[in-house]
């Protein structure tokens, strides 16, 4: 009997292992899951958090232990479930085609499978990745699986955007939060780079190891070039990206860069999405067109707003060195700027401007204008640093 608790406890835990590695910097997350494999399971989860989070991976390895316990032989259906593919038959993930899932995708790969006995053991597990990507149709249909899916169906939906599932979506689904990932977290995913501008980086990407190594990219760096050149003038500072005189090229920089970013991902989705065409999936050309679009309609937003957060830690920076608390920095790789910059600067002053940039992503997620958006901003902030 002995024997057998220690080989019961022994096994626990290394079947626990990729899950508590998965999720190593989210404990709560790792609670929740121990604990439902300890029980029994729910049907349907949202993993909801930022990118990079860790969703994945912990999506992954959960979907594994489900698989591995209702198989005759755990270890292999764990080690097939854990692969990246996976080649276990009852895993099914389905990621987005270009910007969104497309309703047949949907109905086949997962509502019309989900009908269908386990190919071997007793479970099947469905993750469907970017839950966001799904459209009202797409959700709609999904409804029916979620709410009486059979008795051997596990869903594991994942987004960084649970605000833009519809409310009869997420509320079937038992939620598991995913917080941002540490800056330690972030800066040990990082490879290569001068030292302070990896931490830097890591700071200034609320905690995204995707968004810091786009900050570590030329495309990355010119961006927060610009970001601090809308600062600097403001503040009537010279600099290299925007010197004396040329405010105006300071936040139309800024737009530049994202337009610039939102073509290349275009192209790139584009180029996918004729190959997706060229092996068999039906799309008409006005459909790829408008796929690519979207898909780089998006980039453009998420750099616009990047580069506009990148601009509020800047100011954020100056209230604390100008406060005698430049160790607080984010911008590590900065620090003679700050120094400069904050020499004869109120602090109040700083945080007023941080707030203003603030203020401004959240207009644009309102869809105003972004030209007239940044040109108010330009002159609010000359207002609050005058």
């Amino acid at each position: 009997m002995d024997g057998e608790l220690v080989e019961s406890r022994s096994e626990r835990k290394w079947m626990t292992t990729a899950l508590d590695d998965s999720t190593t910097h989210q404990p709560r997350a790792r609670v929740a899951l121990s604990a439902a494999l300890a029980s029994r399971p729910a049907h349907a989860y949202l993993f909801q958090g930022p990118r990079g989070s860790g969703k994945r991976a912990a999506a992954r390895a959960f979907a594994a232990e489900i698989l591995a316990s209702a198989a005759e032989d755990a270890e292999d259906a764990r080690r097939r479930a854990l692969l990246n593919p996976s080649p276990h038959p009852d895993l099914v993930w389905l990621a987005p085609s270009g910007s969104q899932h497309l309703v047949e995708e949907i109905r086949e790969r997962v509502i019309r499978a989900a009908s269908y006995r386990p190919f071997e053991g007793g479970k099947r597990v469905f993750v469907v990745e970017a839950a966001e990507a799904m459209r009202d149709e797409s959700q709609n249909a999904l409804l029916k699986t979620l709410e009486e899916p059979p008795d051997f169906v596990h869903l594991v939906l994942l987004t960084s955007e649970p605000a833009t599932l519809l409310e009869t979506v997420a509320s079937r689904c038992q939620a598991v939060d995913f917080a941002p990932l540490p800056v330690e977290a972030v800066e040990a995913a990082l490879e290569g780079g001068p030292p302070q501008e990896v931490a830097a980086a890591a700071r200034l990407a609320a905690g995204s190891p995707d968004v810091a190594r786009f900050l570590l990219s030329e495309r990355g760096r010119t961006l927060r070039a610009h970001s601090f050149a809308l600062a600097a003038a403001a503040l009537g500072a010279p600099n290299e990206s925007a010197p004396e005189g040329t405010q105006q090229a300071a936040w139309k920089a800024l737009l530049s860069d994202a337009e610039s970013v939102g073509a290349y991902a275009e192209t790139l989705a584009r180029e996918a999405l004729d190959e997706q065409t060229a092996a068999g999936i039906k799309r008409s050309a006005r459909e790829i067109v408008d796929e690519a679009k979207r898909v780089g309609r998006r980039r453009r937003t998420a750099v616009l707003d990047l580069g506009l957060a990148l601009c509020a830690a800047w100011f954020r920076d100056l209230a604390a060195t100008a406060s005698g608390a430049v160790d607080l920095a984010f911008n590590r790789d900065r620090v003679a700027e700050l120094e400069a910059q904050a020499s004869s600067l109120d602090p109040g002053s700083a945080r007023r401007a941080a707030e203003l940039v603030q203020d401004t992503r959240r207009r644009l997620d309102l869809n105003v204008s972004e030209e007239l958006a940044l040109e108010a901003l330009f002159f609010r902030l000359e207002r609050a640093l005058s």
